[in-house]
C-alpha cells in the first residue's frame, strides 16, 4: 500500500489533499472569528441596550482615549445644550432598504468637551442636490440618553460643507471646529427642561443580535478538511488491489456473473 502512495501520481494527490486541508482549516478559523465577533457584539448589546444609563463622564470623560471595545453600546446620559449651526448630515445611510441621511448635532454639556449626537435618520429629498427637511435640534437645556458608539473610518471624500460620508469624529470636529469627545452618542431619548419631548428624525433600527451562520460554516469547513486524504486513501487502495491482481492471477477477486436478461418473448417461447 505504501509503495503505491510513494509513486509520483499519488504523491501529487497527497499534496493537493494537504493544500485542501490547510485551506479548509484557515477558512474554518476565519468563519469562527466572524462568529466570535458577532457573539461579542450581541453580548454587549444585550448587556447595555436596556440598562440604566450612567453619566457620560464616567465612561467617556473629556480628553479621554478612544472608547474601549467593551464600552460600545454603553447606555449613558448627559445634560447640555445643542450648538446651533453645527449640524452635519451623513450621506447614503440605509434604513429599511431606503437610503437617506443620518443627522448629527453637537451637544455641549455644562462642563467638559462637547459630544456628537446622532439624532436619527431622514429619507433622501426628491433631488440629490437638495437636503431633506429635518426637525431642528431643541433649544435650551436638554437631557439626552443614548448609546455610545465608536466613530467610523473616514471614506476620504470631498463633500459640500455640512455633509459627511461617514461618522468620522475627527472629520466632524474639523467641520464644526469643536473639540469633540472621541466617540459619538446614538440618541435614544431627550427631554427639555420643562419635561417635553422634542421632535426628532426617525430613530435608527435597533442593532441585530443574531450570530448568523458563521459557526455552522466553521464546522462545515473543518469537517471537510480530511476529505481529500480519505479520497486519496480509497483510490490508492483500489490501485494497490488492482496491482495485486496483475502480479498474481490466482489472487484475482472473483466477480459474480451478471444474470442474463430474460426477454418477454423468450419466456413465451419457453
Amino acid at each position: 500500500m505504501f509503495r503505491v502512495l510513494l509513486t509520483r501520481k499519488w504523491l501529487i494527490a497527497l499534496l493537493v489533499a494537504a493544500l485542501f486541508c490547510v485551506a479548509c482549516i484557515f477558512l474554518g478559523r476565519w468563519q469562527f472569528g466572524r462568529y466570535v465577533e458577532r457573539r461579542d457584539h450581541a453580548d454587549l448589546v444585550n448587556a447595555y441596550y436596556q440598562a440604566e444609563p450612567v453619566p457620560l463622564d464616567e465612561v467617556l470623560p473629556s480628553g479621554s482615549a478612544p472608547l474601549p471595545d467593551d464600552q460600545v453600546w454603553r447606555r449613558v446620559e448627559v445634560t447640555g445644550t445643542y450648538s446651533p449651526g453645527d449640524r452635519l448630515m451623513v450621506r447614503n445611510r440605509p434604513q429599511n432598504v431606503t437610503y437617506g441621511y443620518e443627522v448629527l448635532d453637537v451637544l455641549r454639556p455644562a462642563g467638559g468637551d462637547p459630544v456628537l449626537v446622532d439624532r436619527g435618520w431622514v429619507r433622501n429629498a426628491e433631488r440629490a442636490d437638495v437636503l431633506p427637511e429635518v426637525p431642528p435640534a431643541p433649544s435650551g437645556t436638554v437631557r439626552v440618553v443614548g448609546w455610545l458608539r465608536q466613530g467610523e473610518g473616514s471614506l476620504d471624500r470631498s463633500l459640500p460643507r455640512g455633509q459627511l460620508a461617514s461618522i468620522d469624529v475627527a472629520e466632524a470636529a474639523e467641520e464644526t471646529g469643536a473639540r469633540l469627545r472621541p466617540a459619538y452618542l446614538l440618541l435614544d431619548s431627550e427631554r427639555t427642561a420643562d419635561g417635553g419631548t422634542p421632535e426628532r428624525p426617525q430613530p435608527l433600527i435597533p442593532p441585530k443580535t443574531d450570530t448568523g451562520p458563521h459557526f455552522a460554516y466553521a464546522l462545515q469547513w473543518w469537517g471537510a478538511a480530511p476529505v481529500g486524504f480519505v479520497l486519496v486513501f480509497v483510490y490508492a487502495r483500489r490501485d494497490y488491489l488492482d496491482s495485486l491482481d496483475e502480479d498474481d492471477p490466482r489472487s484475482r477477486r472473483q466477480r459474480p456473473a451478471r444474470p442474463k436478461k430474460v426477454r418477454i418473448w423468450d419466456e413465451e417461447d419457453a
